[in-house]
C-alpha cells in the first residue's frame, strides 16, 4: 500500500513546514495573553469554578455561536415522549418530587443524537451518542442531559472547543482531519478511556434503543433532612445491547443514512415501546473525600462493585413526535435546570456545561426558548418579561421584586434543598492533566473486553489511526502502551501490516 497522502489530508503537516513552530502567546479574542491554556479557574484542586474566569466565558460563548442555525454538537437526532415511572423507594437519597413515591409518573421527552456530524450525516457513524431527557414535573423542568457511555473525553471544560474542534471539519479542507483527531488525543491522555470505548464494539450501537444512557457526570441528591449524597444516572436498556460491525455500518451509511431515526419511529408506531430502567450509584460525603480517585472527573467510573446499582423506575417512550421541528429540533436542553432535591457537584465539566448549554440555547433558539410548547415547564411565575418571541408574558403580573402586588415569592423548601459546599483553597488553574489517566483504561482493556473484542478494537483503531501522521501514530500509540503494552504493540504491528 501507498504511504503517500492527499493534500488534503496533510493541511496541518503542511502548515507546521510553512510556519516553523516559533512559540506565540495564546490570547483570549481580546488579544489579551492568557496566564494559562489548560486548566479553568477554580477554588482548590477539586474545588468550584469560577464566574470570574472570563477567559473561559470568553472562549466558550463564542464556540457556543460558532454554528448558524444548527446544533453545535449533537446535531443529528431524533426524539420521543414518554413516561418515567417510580418503581423503587430512594427518598432516603433525595426529596426531588420526581421520585416522591412509588407509582409517580412523570412526562417525559427524550432526545437521542449523534455528536459530531451534521443534521444530514449517517446513523451509524463511529460516534458517541448522546441520550438527553426532559422531565415535566411539577417543581419545574429537570433536563438530565448525557450520553450513551458513564464518561467522556476531556475533564475540564476550557478543553471542550478545542476537543470538538479536533473531531470536527478542517477548517480549510473542510475534511475530518485524522491528524487533528489523534494529535488531541494523544496530548490529552485523560481521553484514553473514553477513546478505547468509542472504537469497541459499542462504538457503534445498532440504532437509539440498544444503548444504555448516562447522566455521565457527579450530581448531588439532598434529601428531606438536608444531606447530600453523590449520584450517577444510568438508564439500561431492556432491549439488550446490540452493536453494529463497521462493515455493516457503512452498508447501512449508504443505503439508510437515517437507520436509527427510522428505527426508534418504527417501534414506537408499532407499538413496541422501548423501555429501559433507571439506577443510581450513590456515594457519601465522607466517602468522596476518601475516594482513592476523584469521584468529580467525568473521565473515570465509580465501580459497580464499590458502588452498587440501585433500581429506581422505568423509562418508557410510546409517542412519536406530531412536528419533528417543534418537537425534536426545537427543544433545548441544560444541565443548569435542576429541580429542587437534585444539584451540580465540583465536576468541572459539569459545571462549565451549566453555562454553556443555556448560552447555545438562548443563541439558537432565542431569549424565550423556554417558552416554546416542547421546551416549556407546567408552570411559570417569575419576574423575567418581553424578548424576541415572548409567548407567555404573564399579563399584567409584576416584572419587579420584591413588591406589594401578589408577584410570586421565593419558598423555604427550595432553599432547604439547595447544594452546600464548604471546601475552600487558592484560586489558581490546577491541571488534571496526569490524574491517573491509564488505571481505569487497563482495567477495560484487561478484564472487561473478551479476546476477540480485544481484536477488533485494535483493527478499528487501526484503520482509523492510518490517516494520521507517522509522528502523531506514535505519540497516540505512546498512550496506549501505558495502559497494556501488548496493546501498544499490536497497534503498531496492525499499522506496519496496514502501510504494506
Amino acid at each position: 500500500m501507498s504511504t503517500s497522502r492527499k493534500p488534503s489530508a496533510t493541511q496541518l503537516e503542511d502548515y507546521l513546514k510553512e510556519n516553523g513552530e516559533e512559540i506565540s502567546p495564546a490570547t483570549n479574542n481580546s488579544g489579551i495573553p492568557l496566564a494559562y491554556k489548560d486548566a479553568s479557574l477554580t477554588v482548590g484542586p477539586k474545588g468550584l469554578m469560577l464566574l470570574q474566569d472570563t477567559d473561559y466565558i470568553d472562549e466558550i460563548a463564542h464556540f457556543d455561536r460558532e454554528r448558524i442555525p444548527e446544533r453545535v454538537v449533537h446535531a443529528k437526532g431524533a426524539g420521543a415522549h414518554g413516561y418515567f415511572e417510580v418503581t423503587h423507594d430512594i427518598t432516603k437519597y433525595t426529596a426531588a418530587c420526581v421520585f416522591s413515591s412509588i407509582g409517580q409518573k412523570t412526562r417525559v421527552t427524550v432526545r437521542f443524537s449523534s455528536v459530531i456530524g451534521e443534521s444530514g450525516s449517517a446513523d451509524t457513524v463511529r460516534d458517541p451518542r448522546g441520550f438527553a431527557l426532559k422531565f415535566y414535573t411539577n417543581d419545574g423542568i429537570w433536563d438530565l442531559v448525557g450520553n450513551n457511555t458513564p464518561i467522556f473525553f476531556v475533564r475540564d471544560p476550557i478543553l471542550f472547543p478545542n476537543f470538538i474542534h479536533s473531531f470536527k471539519r478542517n477548517p480549510v479542507t473542510h475534511l475530518t482531519d485524522y491528524d487533528a483527531f489523534w494529535d488531541f488525543l494523544s496530548l490529552r491522555p485523560e481521553t484514553t478511556h473514553q477513546v478505547m470505548i468509542l472504537f469497541s464494539d459499542r462504538g457503534i450501537p445498532d440504532g437509539h434503543t440498544h444503548m444504555h444512557g448516562y447522566g455521565s457526570h457527579t450530581f448531588s441528591l439532598i434529601n428531606s433532612k438536608k444531606e447530600i449524597h453523590f449520584c450517577k444516572f444510568h438508564f439500561r436498556t431492556k432491549q439488550g445491547i446490540k452493536n453494529i460491525s463497521p462493515d455493516k455500518a457503512a452498508e447501512i451509511a449508504g443505503n439508510d443514512p437515517d437507520y436509527s431515526i427510522r428505527d426508534l419511529y418504527d417501534c414506537i408506531a408499532k407499538k413496541k415501546y422501548p423501555e429501559w430502567t433507571l439506577y443510581i450509584q450513590t456515594m457519601t460525603e465522607a466517602e468522596a473525600r476518601t475516594c482513592p480517585f476523584d469521584p468529580f472527573d467525568v473521565t473515570k467510573v465509580w465501580f459497580h462493585k464499590d458502588y452498587p446499582l440501585q433500581e429506581v423506575g422505568k423509562l418508557v417512550l410510546n409517542e412519536n413526535p406530531e412536528n419533528y421541528f417543534a418537537e425534536v429540533e426545537q427543544i433545548g436542553f441544560t444541565p443548569a435546570h435542576m429541580i429542587p432535591g437534585i444539584g451540580p457537584s465540583p465536576d468541572r465539566m459539569l459545571q462549565g456545561r451549566l453555562f454553556s448549554y443555556g448560552d447555545t440555547q438562548r443563541y439558537r433558539l432565542g431569549t424565550n426558548h423556554l417558552h416554546l410548547p416542547i421546551n416549556s415547564p407546567l408552570k411559570v411565575q417569575n419576574y423575567s418579561r418581553d424578548g424576541p418571541q415572548a409567548i407567555n408574558n404573564q399579563g399584567g403580573a409584576p416584572n419587579y421584586h420584591p413588591n406589594s402586588f401578589g408577584g410570586p415569592k421565593f419558598i423555604q423548601r427550595a432553599r432547604d434543598l439547595m447544594v452546600r459546599f464548604n471546601e475552600m483553597g487558592i484560586t489558581d488553574r490546577y491541571d488534571a492533566r496526569e490524574n491517573n489517566n491509564f488505571e481505569q483504561p487497563r482495567i477495560f482493556y484487561q478484564r472487561v473486553l473478551s479476546t476477540t473484542e480485544r481484536m477488533r478494537l485494535v483493527q478499528n483503531i487501526v484503520n482509523h489511526m492510518a490517516g494520521a501522521s507517522s509522528r502523531i501514530q506514535d505519540k497516540a500509540i505512546a498512550n496506549f502502551a501505558k495502559v497494556d503494552e501488548d496493546f501498544g504493540r499490536r497497534i503498531t504491528t496492525g499499522l506496519r501490516i496496514k502501510r504494506g
